[in-house]
């Protein structure tokens, strides 16, 4: 009993001390993940707590427990525009690029380190995937706002190459530990199985919970563990039939929020801080495991390969895959500097170690080496990085709370609340007098912490919060009329959008002449929107060109058409498309 007792409070005391030194990571510029980490390490062998903790069976199945919640909360995330939008490149990055990642690491493995070409590979797989939990941590925790299609690609990525890098570890420790190795012919099936059988029954699977959550009457507080519970349901189906279950729970999210069945926004949040809880125990746990005072024998050689990790393999995977996709080059360097290692390769780690590989121990300490490695000096710098290269969004938004509201037995509906800044369009306005959306109302106002009765609204102040019923795809309407139009975060926003406001219909060549440059040929009888089209094949706001010396922007979208354009002048020369 006292031993139970024990382990709970070592629980607690872990759990409470990683969240709490959350408030100081961001002040230090480092990932909150990479204090989960920090904090399992020195309460483990070697550090002042001195947890004697090697049971990588357990550790593996907890990980993939936690990775399993954190991919459908990945996916619950994840809209339908956004998939649309970010799945052809994000879908070579999980594919191609892991591949391309996995293969630059084994050339340079098998030169550093006593392995064969195979087990070199092995470490490739293991490393070859970006983290979810991280990327999406660091761009929320270091505000980085970015325009939509660079965001969609970046989380969409780091959601989809999970699976691929679990194929490839499982597919070569398979290869590893099997008489004669693996055939092709077995190694083909593998990949089908995985990939086939985890995207049937994660498609099916989300449409099944659908199905159940939209038609069940349960208490309000059972959905979401309901939904919790599918995905673990769905994980396990696709696992037994030797399918990727990762593929699946990913799926399953995605196929789930496409559908929005009742209550879905509870359901979202409530994965939220459970995928938060299952980062927080994978961090802990993965740090006990980490041996330091074995990892100066690796060092020279792991820093080699995270230097081929990092500044060349990465950079070609992502050069490979989003150039033919015409993604700008600065573009291309931020995805390349985001990818992000997280606990997924500390977790695919321990499957060598599970099957006794002969080089496990040395795959084991050097990717941890290559995780701790990327969130101190990638995560720490991905909002330097993102204004050094020109690509930081200044975001406007005042909305301060967003939450799924049932109206008599029909769902679909919302409570979005604003706070009222200064400069804002509903200051000094009535309510009838705001020009809102057609099915949006106000429900309340609260001003001076007290909610004010109908008749005592009057004209709109500053520091005022506003509460509206309003259909989801209301709220980017709703975001615009309540934004900071004079606000520091504004002006850079103008700045990035383009201070010059011009009509989409404007022609091209007309509209350079008038700046002062010339022309191309290319450009000869088209508008603004044309040639914005032409060079984009999929534009969002504040996609950018160069042309002519000028730089032409998206400057708002309408319903996927071009609604208006800036122009600025840029600081410094660079390529221009041809």
């Amino acid at each position: 009993m006292e031993a139970i007792n024990a382990l709970i409070l070592a629980i607690g005391f872990l759990g409470a001390l990683g969240i709490v030194a959350t408030v100081v990571a961001p002040r230090l510029g480092v990932p909150i993940l990479f204090v989960f980490l920090v904090v399992g390490m020195l309460a483990g062998e070697d550090g002042p707590g001195g947890i004697q903790f090697s049971n990588f069976w357990f550790a593996n199945f907890a990980g993939s427990m936690a990775l399993a919640v954190i991919l459908f909360d990945g996916g619950l995330k994840t809209n339908a525009d956004d998939f649309r939008l970010g799945l052809k490149p994000a879908g070579l990055l999980a594919t191609l690029g892991v591949l391309v990642t996995a293969g630059g690491v084994a050339l340079v493995a098998q030169w550093l380190l006593p392995l064969s070409w195979t087990e070199a590979f092995l470490l490739g797989a293991v490393v070859s995937s970006t983290d979810a939990a991280a990327v999406f941590g660091t761009l929320h925790s270091q505000r980085v706002g970015l325009n939509h299609r660079l965001r969609s690609v970046l989380e969409i990525e780091s959601g989809a190459n999970d699976p691929m890098a679990v194929l490839l570890t499982i597919g070569l420790v398979e290869a590893l530990s099997a008489e004669g190795g693996m055939t092709v012919s077995h190694a083909l099936l593998f990949f089908t199985v995985q990939l086939g059988g985890g995207a049937l029954i994660g498609w099916g699977g989300g449409r099944l919970l659908n199905w159940t959550l939209s038609r069940m009457r349960l208490p309000e507080p059972l959905y979401p563990l309901l939904a919790f519970f599918g995905a673990l349901l769905i994980f396990g189906l696709a696992a037994s039939v030797e399918a990727s279950g990762f593929l699946a729970t990913y799926l399953a999210g995605i196929t789930l929020a496409r559908h929005r069945p009742r209550h879905i926004r509870d359901v979202q949040r409530y994965h939220d801080g459970i995928a938060w809880m299952a980062q927080v125990g994978l961090f802990l746990i993965l740090g006990l495991l980490a041996t330091p005072h074995e990892l100066p024998a690796l060092l020279w050689p792991a820093l080699g390969i995270g230097a081929m990790l990092m500044l060349v393999a990465r950079p070609l995977a992502v050069a490979l895959c989003l150039t033919p996709l015409r993604f700008h080059w600065r573009e291309q360097l931020f995805v390349a500097w985001v990818g992000l290692r997280g606990g997924v390769p500390i977790v695919l780690a321990t499957y060598p170690l599970l099957a006794g590989l002969p080089a496990a121990r040395t795959i084991f300490d050097v990717a941890f080496f290559l995780v701790l490695l990327s969130l101190l000096l990638q995560g720490s710098t991905v909002g330097w990085v993102a204004k050094r290269l020109d690509l930081l969004m200044p975001q406007v938004r005042t909305r301060v709370h967003r939450a799924e509201f049932e109206l008599q037995g029909q769902s679909g509906w919302e409570i979005i609340s604003y706070r009222v800044s200064r400069g804002t369009q509903p200051l000094g306005r009535t309510v009838k007098q705001l020009g809102l959306p057609d099915a949006s109302r106000v429900v309340c106002l609260i001003r001076h912490g007290n909610l004010l009765p109908y008749s005592l609204w009057g004209r709109i102040e500053v520091g005022d919060r506003i509460s509206l019923l309003a259909r989801p795809e209301e709220v980017a309407a709703l975001d615009a009329l309540f934004e900071r139009p004079r606000s520091s975060d504004l002006k850079q926003r103008e700045a990035y959008l383009g201070l010059f406001h011009l009509a989409p219909e404007a022609p091209t060549a007309e509209v350079l002449r008038a700046y002062g440059a010339t022309a191309p040929a290319s450009v000869a009888g088209e508008t603004l929107a044309q040639t914005l089209r032409r060079l984009l094949p999929q534009p969002v706001e504040g996609d950018r060109v160069r042309l002519a010396g000028v730089e032409l922007t998206v400057r708002r979208l309408e319903a996927g058409r071009i609604a208006e354009v800036g122009l600025r002048l840029p600081k410094a020369d660079e390529p221009e498309p041809g």
